[in-house]
Parts: structure tokens; sequence; C-alpha cells
């Protein structure tokens, strides 16, 4: 089988070239629908350091924003980039830059409670994606959080579906799935880094804050 590569820049300038817009983020219920149940999902009410790698145009970085005491977000776009600082410009803890992953991922030590992945792990090739996931693992601190949330249906140019994307990560040992929505459209999961085996229960929400029935 022929190792899957990663969608080039070409791809993305291409789309923002033909729309601001190219995925009707800011104008369909579904994204916006998407976006409410993703941020609902996250377990803890405030996260000290976020990092959204592919934030497009930034509507979910605004909706992370208040959740957030620092969030870096990056896009491989330069439209993208532009538009999305422009639309969290009112948070000055929110930093938009220019980047991929895995290559531009956070250089030196930096640690994050929370790394969110929307609708971008598709886009990776084979290597990509399981260096991106190794680092991410890497720079949670314990207990931090991975979301990931992919549509489901195949799409040609893809060099995989939203279903395969979170079967890989499914399958990292430094993690424990807590949430998983699943609608016939799209996958929202949430991973907590907490030592293998660790049950679900005894790091839900609920017994954060002591609720045992």
């Amino acid at each position: 089988m022929t190792a899957r590569e990663t969608l080039g820049a070409g791809y993305f300038d291409g789309k923002y070239a033909a729309s601001p817009d190219p995925w009707g983020f800011t104008s369909r219920w579904y994204e916006r629908r998407k976006y409410a149940i993703s941020v609902a999902m996250l377990p803890a009410a405030r996260y000290g350091s976020a990092f959204e790698p592919g934030c497009s145009i930034g509507e979910l970085t605004a909706m992370l924003a208040p959740r957030c005491d620092a969030l870096l977000s990056c896009d491989l776009s330069a439209a993208a980039v532009t538009a999305a600082a422009r639309r969290v410009a009112a948070f000055p803890h929110v930093r938009v830059e220019r980047g991929a992953v895995p290559g531009g991922w956070p250089a030196g030590s930096r640690r994050f409670d929370l790394v969110v992945f929307s609708e971008m792990l598709y886009y990776l090739g084979d290597d990509d994606l399981r260096r991106t996931l190794g680092l991410a693992t890497a720079a949670l601190n314990p207990g931090g959080t991975l979301l990931a949330v992919h549509w489901r249906h195949p799409v040609a140019r893809y060099p995989r579906t939203g279903d395969e994307v979170h079967a890989v990560i499914a399958a990292r040992p430094e993690l424990t799935l807590i949430a998983d929505h699943r609608e016939p459209d799209f996958l929202a999961q949430v991973y907590l880094t907490v030592p293998a085996g660790t049950e679900p229960a005894s790091v839900s929400v609920a017994a954060a804050e002591g609720l045992t029935g």
C-alpha cells in the first residue's frame, strides 16, 4: 500500500483564493452547532495554555478564547491567519501565527493543558499524522485534554477519513477517552493524558467536582 502524503499549501491557497470562507464556517448552522458541541465537551471550565493548529479563519478560536488563559493558534494559509487574527483581536491572550504541523509545532519545551485538532488531521499523510500525535501527547501536561473533531464522510483529496484519524488517536497508549459524540456527519472525542488503564468515570467532570451520585 502506498504511503499517504500530506496535502500541500497549494490546496489551501486555492481554497481561500476562491472564497474567504471556503467551508462555510460563518454561514452554516451545521458548523456553528458542531463548534458549540465541541466546546461544550471540554471537561475543564478553563485551561491555562492551549494550542489549536489548523485554525482556519478563527471561528472556533474565538469560542475557545474565553476558556483559556493563553491560546496559540496557527494555520498554513496566510489568508486564514489574517482573518483569524482579526476575529480574535479583542483577546490579547490569543496569538495567531502562520505555521503547519508537525514541522511548525511550537519550539522548545512548551507545554499545554489543551490541544485542539478540529477538522485538520485528515489532511496529514501517514508519517506526519504519527509525528503530530506524538508531539501533542508529549506536549500535554499530565491530565491535559486533547479534543479531536472531524468530518466522517470520505473526501477524494484527503489522505484519510475522519473515522480513520480517530482510530489512530484511539491507539495512543498515553490517552484515555472520556467523551465520545458521534453523528452521521462528524465525530467529536475528548481524551485525557492519564495513565493507561485509568477508569474514565474516575476522571469525569462530575468526579472532578466531588459528585458521586
